[in-house]
């Protein structure tokens, strides 16, 4: 497992103990934290890499140090289990080639309720599960694939486009539990908006580069958030499938 992060020291206290316990390895990938992040990673029994900035770049980093022949992606804010783990070594050792977990929020809101059961329809009906959706793949396939582009943001929807387009990606039909905290401080409207328009402008050709200027500014530092795993995983020979009836 690796994460990669930017000041994410008051995260990972709680976060990684059970990583470490559950996953085979857990790699922390950081792109210049100045609150002792790394060092914070190191004393609770991750492997820390360090490089520049840039999420794309920092998963990519992460991937290259691993071992394990799965790649599981997870922000620093990001909770996975042991059960989502042990159900992605699975579905790679059914065949998938790689595929993401459902989704909720960490705030009781219904608003959030709501939003977490749009992601997770809209990921069904397009088979794209993003970054808060702990992204996983075969190391083979990442590999063959040339990980992910280094873009400062949406890295993580082109690898779910890549996924997608070669047949075997699995939804796990288990939920990991992501943080609200950008919904809150930014507010949840203008956080919204602004992600829809970030990706209205990608599809009509838009480059990251520039639509990392509209992120930015609502995001803060709060960004990049991504932590990379790594777990067992094989292929399989399915089109796009779900774990649910």
């Amino acid at each position: 497992m690796v994460i990669p992060t930017l000041d994410e020291a008051g995260t990972l206290p709680e976060l990684l103990p059970p990583l470490v316990a559950a996953a085979q390895e857990v790699i922390v990938s950081d792109g210049g934290s100045q609150d002792g992040t790394p060092e914070l990673a190191r004393s609770l029994g991750a492997r820390v890499v360090a490089g520049g900035r840039g999420r794309g770049a920092q998963l990519n980093r992460g991937a290259a140090a691993a071992t394990a022949p799965i790649l599981l992606f997870l922000h620093a804010d990001t909770k996975v289990s042991r059960e989502a783990l042990e159900a992605a070594e699975r579905a790679v050792a059914e065949g998938a080639e790689g595929g993401g977990f459902r989704v909720r929020f960490s705030s009781p809101s219904r608003l959030m309720a709501f939003g977490a059961g749009w992601i997770n329809l809209r990921t069904r009906l397009c088979g794209w599960p993003l970054g808060d959706q702990a992204q996983f793949v075969a190391r083979r396939v990442f590999e063959e694939m040339g990980g992910f582009p280094e873009w400062p943001i949406l890295e993580d929807l082109e690898l779910a486009r890549r996924l997608c387009r070669r047949g075997r990606l699995r939804l796990v039909p288990l939920a990991v539990t992501t943080s609200a905290r950008r919904f809150e401080s930014q507010g949840r409207l203008r956080t919204v908006a602004t992600n829809w328009t970030i990706w209205t402008l990608f599809f009509l050709g838009v480059s990251p580069a520039r639509l990392a200027r509209l992120y930015r500014p609502a995001a803060g530092r709060l960004e990049p958030r991504s932590a990379v795993a790594t777990a067992p995983l094989a292929p399989r020979a399915q089109a796009i499938t779900s774990d649910e009836p």
